[in-house]
């Protein structure tokens, strides 16, 4: 049975999808009117307020839980998914800084529309995150979809941890090779537009390719994502809260580590293992502990991995391409 079915918590939906418009039209309407670069110190200073708003509202459910129910074991439970659910989400969003860098240097896109393209790129994501939640919440009802998904993970992993480094290349993406066949697209800027007109026909810009693109890559991502925190929760509303908080956060996170990503060379295998991991908890681990992993330890794993391959990355830097063997 659910704590916060959402036939009585339909409200706190509507409220909370209310809290985040009025954060997104802060952002765009007051903090980036105008388009600029983000600073390391602006994306900092971003990162540091969505983490905190992510944390207090964390402290909340948890005390609301405890009012509720009277129980500090639940109330430690939920405050302990959100957060575990958070950090799946925010380790996982790396993957997509990655794809974020590679996408704004194929189309050249200036550092001052970069937050633009992100902030419509986050709208999107909201929505197809809401979706697939939406669907989850209904198909892990179903032991059959749980073993799936669970499986899915594991092999992902599988396929994170042997793949090749981050080639993308979106010059041959089927995705941008429909947009640029049936799309009339310019090959130039203009501002932050992303369709302008020309003799009186309507161009797309590389901003709305650059934009498509992305949107299309988080989907992917979702389908990882999603199943991973729906692993450690069952309730819909710490799935999606958790979810949402750590995409919210992922533009200043961009801006933040996209100079220093590549240090992290070693990362990859943190985030397989975790993937691995939560597979694991779906299809075997939570049956072994009587339908639920402890959550404390799934969080100090997952820490674990995370946290250690960022380490092992500084401690054992990668070579460069270019650095030649002496003859």
């Amino acid at each position: 049975m659910l704590l916060f079915p959402f036939a009585d918590y339909w409200w706190f939906y509507l409220a909370f999808l209310g809290f985040v418009i009025g954060m997104l039209a802060l952002d765009l309407g007051v903090f980036h009117k105008k388009s600029h670069t983000v600073g390391f110190k602006e994306a900092t200073l971003w990162s540091i307020a969505w983490i905190s708003l992510a944390m207090i509202f964390n402290g909340i459910l948890y005390g609301y839980t405890l009012y509720k129910f009277g129980d500090q074991a639940i109330a430690n439970q939920v405050g302990l998914e959100f957060l575990t659910g958070y950090v799946i989400e925010k380790s996982l969003s790396v993957d997509n800084i990655f794809v974020f860098v590679v996408v704004f240097g194929f189309f050249a896109i200036p550092a001052q529309y970069q937050h633009r393209v992100l902030f419509f790129g986050i709208i999107g994501a909201l929505i197809f995150r809401a979706i697939f939640i939406a669907l989850g919440s209904v198909l892990m009802q179903y032991q059959a979809v749980v073993l799936i998904f669970g499986v899915f993970l594991i092999i992902t992993g599988f396929k994170m941890m042997f793949q090749s480094e981050h080639s993308i290349d979106p010059s041959h993406n089927w995705l941008i090779k429909f947009m640029r066949k049936h799309i009339r697209v310019t090959d130039k800027m203009h501002g932050d537009h992303f369709f302008v007109k020309e003799n009186g026909v309507r161009f797309a810009t590389p901003l709305f390719v650059a934009l498509v693109f992305m949107e299309f890559t988080d989907v992917i991502f979702a389908v990882d994502s999603v199943p991973a925190i729906f692993a450690v929760t069952k309730e819909p509303l710490i799935v999606f809260t958790s979810n949402i908080f750590a995409i919210l956060g992922l533009r200043s996170l961009y801006f933040l580590l996209a100079g220093v990503v590549d240090k992290f060379h070693l990362l990859k295998y943190g985030l397989a293992l975790t993937l691995i991991f939560v597979g694991l908890k779906m299809t075997w681990l939570n049956k072994m502990f009587n339908g639920h992993f402890p959550i404390g330890i799934s969080l100090g794993l997952i820490a674990f991995f995370i946290g250690g391959s960022m380490v092992l990355s500084l401690m054992f830097p990668a070579k460069k391409k270019n650095d030649t063997n002496p003859s």
